[in-house]
């Protein structure tokens, strides 16, 4: 047993760098900074450091390929109208009364077949909020229902997290994203209870503060007045205001029909199937692109492949680039004494190995705020271990992935600004909503660890 580096300087680099993040230093430069740091501190030494850290860089770039090619499927998607006609018809077709689970299935399916989480969030949040007015759902309600909907989502995409996943595990795409369908189920049946829960909520404290209101001004005119005493986390029309006129705009052009919108994700499906259907193995670094041009052609923007293309790596640029300082921190974490001394916390504590996958994947993307910076670190680092451990690659893949849904949209991170934001919600009620979503990842981290045990 050999590493270079001590457990307490990769700690400590770590730390480093999540309170570099949580100053608002750029996610890359303070897990490179982190890196530097917990190396020289863990007793490596200047050019030692500086190797591992690009060594860990270079087991990325893999990942970093199939991760620049599928922003031409994500940019074919939003460019062309197919991500917002898929998630109107599912919402249509589901109804208002059904309005909470329309909405977290339409992210779930848009997240699943390779558009971002945030993106999801932003593309769907207009048509959200159109119903959510007409239900008088909550704020609260509704922005879980998108968020959970794309936790689900997430760990069944062929999104950056999967794919760094299964690069670290050497596994198929395919069957990791399969591997997890049940806990994404699971994790989906708890955003629709959970938010049904908070749109509940929302209503009685709006029947309070109305009855409140009416004996208050018994000596006044105490007619009823509809929208007067919604409460800070409903949706009145003043705060659809900048969100409807993003979607008016959007849909001031004519949206493709809905084969036309899902043929390219079909055609992803399909090619990726190809290796456990008939032993035919299509890589994502050519079925995420062609799946993209697909799309594109079907919804007959052929001229807009260009645009298309741009906006596409727009989207993956920045993830493309944590993923390269993610490296640099993986590696020194990877040559230290961490992983054996968990191990060995885990003997101390009669606990078995296969608990450091999900837990793995929990506080790494807590540290960063990332489902795609917490899988990554996690896998890079204890995949050799939990192999070594006896626990299959597939699952344990499957329950880091699962882990690193839960605490991944924390403040300092910009998944929580961005979800935020797109429905004009305080940081305050923001804030409010993180012990549900980390909930729905709990739903599906357990489910996995679950299925593992079976």
């Amino acid at each position: 047993m050999t590493y270079e580096f001590s457990a307490l300087g990769a700690l400590l680099g770590l730390l480093f760098a999540i309170i570099l993040i949580i100053k608002k230093v750029p996610p890359v430069y303070s897990l490179i900074l982190g890196a530097f740091t917990g190396g020289l501190i863990g007793g490596g030494g200047l050019q030692a450091t500086v190797d591992t850290m690009i060594t860990g860089a270079q087991s990325m770039m893999s990942s970093v390929l199939r991760i620049m090619t599928s922003g031409i499927l994500a940019g074919a998607l939003i460019q062309t109208g197919s991500a917002e006609k898929i998630a109107e018809t599912i919402v249509k077709r589901l109804g208002e009364k059904r309005a909470l689970f329309a909405i977290a299935a339409a992210s779930m399916i848009l997240c699943a077949v390779g558009v971002f989480a945030d993106i999801v969030v932003i593309t769907v949040a207009p048509i959200a909020l159109a119903i959510g007015n007409k239900g008088r759902l909550s704020c609260s309600s509704i922005l879980l229902a998108m968020i959970g909907g794309c936790k689900a989502g997430n760990i069944i995409s062929p999104n950056p997290n999967t794919i760094a996943a299964a690069e670290a595990f050497s596994l198929d795409l395919t069957a990791l994203i399969l591997k997890n369908v049940i806990p994404a189920i699971a994790a989906l049946i708890v955003t629709v209870l959970l938010s049904g829960f908070l749109a509940k909520k929302a209503r009685k404290q709006c029947a309070d503060n109305a009855s409140g209101q009416e004996d208050a001004v018994m000596g006044e005119d105490a007619a009823p007045r509809k929208n007067a005493v919604l409460g800070n986390d409903a949706v009145p029309k003043d705060s659809m205001t900048e969100p409807m006129t993003e979607h008016s705009a959007a849909s001031s052009r004519s949206l493709p029909t809905f084969p036309a919108a899902i043929s390219g994700p079909v055609v992803v499906i399909l090619l990726l199937a190809l290796r456990s259907l008939f032993g035919i193995n299509i890589d994502p670094l050519l079925a995420l692109p062609l799946g993209g041009l697909v799309s594109i052609l079907a919804t007959g923007q052929i001229r807009s492949t260009i645009s298309c293309v741009e906006f596409g790596l727009s989207k993956v640029i920045g993830v493309s680039i944590l993923l390269i300082g993610t490296g640099t921190i993986a590696g020194i974490i990877k040559a230290s004494a961490l992983q054996y001394d968990v191990i060995r916390l885990l003997d101390l504590l009669h606990m078995p190995a296969f608990v450091l996958a999900p837990l793995s994947g929990i506080l790494m993307a807590g540290a960063a705020s990332s489902t795609t910076a917490g899988a990554t670190i996690a896998s890079q680092t204890f995949a050799p271990t939990l192999q070594a451990q006896g626990v299959p690659a597939l699952s344990a893949a499957a329950m880091i992935h699962a882990g690193s849904t839960v605490l991944d949209s924390l403040p300092h991170g910009s998944f929580f600004h961005a979800t935020g934001g797109a429905v004009g919600m305080s940081v305050k009620d923001r804030m409010k909503l993180i012990p549900y979503e980390a909930c729905v990842g709990l739903t599906s981290t357990v489910t996995s660890v679950i299925l593992f045990l079976l």
